[in-house]
């Protein structure tokens, strides 16, 4: 939930520092809410399995990793443009836990950009990774929702809406096979799904969760489902 000073200082930076990069505060470029410089220093998540976008060292760029060949997710292709690390790691807990508007503004914003560098095919319909309603009521904030909306404005694609079928622990600390065994049906699409339907989430770890909501969107006639974060946790973090 935000605090009284997390919004002040928010619109502090709105009104009195327009034009200002997010991450350091200089001169940003012309639309955009960063410098040319903190852009390029993010951690860009270049070199991944373009199947569950875990980062892969140089050389691997554009093969699918050993664990999608083993066993390949139910979606068909994840698009993770940035690392779980450093600037992203403190932006996105501004956004998360303290319901920052303008932290949730720039993170949209990225992820944007870095497909305005490559052709993505647009789904027919987006869906956010639902919170339990008993999850959502204590923490006050649905940050997939958040972003799904405005990102489903932004690209003119409806959204469709799925449930979390019951309240499962936290994934903190599980490790791939036990985050998958405590996700099992746990989502639901109430509605009949086009053919062509992504997913998102604010942060990937293992894909256990998108992997999950992914087999309930095949249940309700989705064919080709992509998986849509900000940022990707390094393997071993």
């Amino acid at each position: 939930m935000s605090t009284f000073r997390d919004v002040e200082v928010d619109d502090w930076l709105r009104r009195g520092l327009p034009g200002r990069c997010a991450f350091c505060l200089a001169p940003s470029e012309a639309g955009r809410p960063w410098c040319r410089d903190c852009f390029a220093l993010l951690p860009w998540n270049l070199a991944s399995c373009p199947r569950c976008a875990e980062p892969q060292p140089g050389w691997f760029r554009g093969r699918v990793c050993g664990h999608c060949l083993r066993r390949p997710p139910a979606f068909q292709r994840t698009r993770v443009p940035l690392r779980y690390e450093g600037e992203i790691v403190r932006l996105m807990q501004r956004f998360k836990f303290h319901a920052s508007p303008r932290a949730g503004t720039v993170l949209l914003a990225l992820l944007t950009a870095a497909w305005s560098e490559r052709d993505v095919p647009m789904p027919e319909a987006l869906l956010a990774v639902p919170l339990h309603p008993e999850r959502a009521r204590r923490r006050g904030f649905d940050q997939a929702g958040w972003l799904a909306r405005r990102l489903a404005r932004r690209l003119g694609i409806p959204i469709r809406v799925a449930r979390r079928r019951r309240n499962t622990p936290s994934q903190r600390g599980l490790g791939r096979r036990e985050r998958r065994a405590n996700l099992r049906s746990a989502f639901e699409v109430p509605t009949r799904l086009p053919p062509r339907v992504a997913l998102l989430d604010d942060v990937m770890t293992t894909g256990a969760t998108l992997e999950a909501l992914a087999e309930a969107c095949r249940r309700a006639g989705a064919e080709h489902i992509e998986a849509w974060a900000i940022a990707r946790t390094p393997r071993g973090q």
